[in-house]
């Protein structure tokens, strides 16, 4: 091959890495609310305000008293019925979880008894009268060392979603350093919660500089993060590309090879998305044969994927055969049709010029009538901040 044959190869393989957003999931939940009358109760607002980190999302009853809210992200929730902008029921530590709707009713009746006797303990030091009478003073003093350490919990939790809040707004600014010490306060707080520990692990890869023992010693941070943040979540595929694009960065193309390979196994669906990933991460490592096999998986994975089908046939471009005497160049089989491939999904892509100019070049034409794809090509996948 010529020279300037290798430089617009070598031009077309500059694959921009990016991350994919993690993917959030849903729940549901649903229930009926009836009035003191036991009749079902419309116009109600039900409220769902998230306890483990910030969140609120309202509905409302219908006409029979029904309400369902059918797009929660997983978490632990207290619910609400809101009559005529007071709250009149509340149903605490509502989790969550995949599959059916979870089912919470709610009857204002039985509301009400329960708030009188809530009042009947708030003035004895127990749940009813009677009980507060055949009480001992060790049992009294429990229950209120237990009122007392409820107390304490919700300011806990209060100023756990604080630091989470104020590094999430940390992070997006770029103030790294302020992040990861918000990150690490929720973290001491409560070290079970995933997004607390990717948060954290974000902030690292962001405050790493590009060279030095200080890069390696922050990136190790970085590891430490999502690793914890994995072990809580290990079926999370976006987490596993999230922490493969930091090992990229840090130049360890075989850890990061390995937790994008990870991530495609988690989401099979996606698996076009993180073996594009997975190319790209040995082009820019110089490893374009090795790119090659996992262009060819992107593509058997996601037939409309058009950007793997650009890589791969540039990839193929760099086969090319070229015979010194007569100049004429040898294509690697299958190498217009990818970049045709491409051209089929996205005409007007920003790829497009660079693939028309490789197929005149190997000696071929450039097919100008295309049948409507049966779907529209991915673009390449977009880093996102968590």
């Amino acid at each position: 091959m010529s020279f300037p044959m290798k430089s617009l190869v070598l031009s077309g393989l500059t694959a921009l890495l990016l991350s994919i957003p993690a993917f959030s999931q849903v729940s549901a939940v649903e229930g009926i609310v009836k009035d003191e009358q036991g009749k079902l109760l419309p116009n109600a607002v039900i409220n769902f305000d998230r306890t483990d980190i910030k969140g609120h999302y309202p509905t409302k009853t219908d006409k029979k008293g029904h309400y369902g809210h059918y797009g929660l992200p997983l978490g632990t929730y207290t619910v609400t019925v809101v009559v005529d902008g007071k709250v009149r029921d509340t149903a605490n530590n509502v989790k969550t979880s995949l599959g059916d709707p979870k089912t919470i009713n709610f009857d204002l009746k039985q509301s009400a008894d329960q708030a009188q006797a809530l009042q009947k303990a708030a003035e004895t030091g127990t749940l009813t009268q009677e009980q507060s009478r055949s009480m001992t003073k060790e049992q009294k003093e429990a229950f209120e060392k237990a009122a007392k350490g409820r107390e304490a919990q919700i300011a806990k939790r209060k100023e756990l979603n604080d630091a989470f809040t104020a590094g999430k707004t940390a992070l997006e600014a770029k103030q790294y350093d302020a992040a990861i010490e918000q990150f690490n306060k929720a973290a001491e707080m409560d070290p079970m919660q995933s997004a607390i520990w990717t948060g954290l692990a974000d902030a690292y890869v962001g405050l790493a500089p590009s060279k030095g023992a200080e890069k390696s010693a922050t990136y190790a941070k970085a590891y430490d993060a999502y690793k914890k943040a994995i072990e809580l979540v290990p079926d999370d595929a976006a987490l596993y590309n999230n922490y493969a694009l930091a090992l990229a960065a840090d130049k360890k193309l075989p850890e990061a090879k390995e937790a994008l390979s990870k991530a495609a196994q988690l989401d099979p669906p996606g698996a076009g998305k993180y073996w594009y990933n997975l190319g790209a991460l040995l082009v820019n490592g110089g490893q374009s044969a090795a790119a090659e096999e996992e262009f060819r998986h992107a593509v058997a994975a996601d037939p409309n994927y058009a950007d793997a089908h650009y890589q791969l046939g540039m990839a193929l471009a760099a086969k090319a055969d070229t015979d010194v005497k007569t100049g004429k160049i040898t294509p690697a089989p299958g190498t217009v049709d990818e970049l045709q491939k491409y051209l089929e999904l996205k005409p007007d892509g920003p790829n497009a010029q660079s693939a028309k100019e490789m197929i005149t070049m190997l000696g071929s034409s450039v097919s100008t009538t295309f049948g409507t794809p049966s779907a529209k090509g991915k673009a390449a996948p977009s880093k996102k901040g968590k």
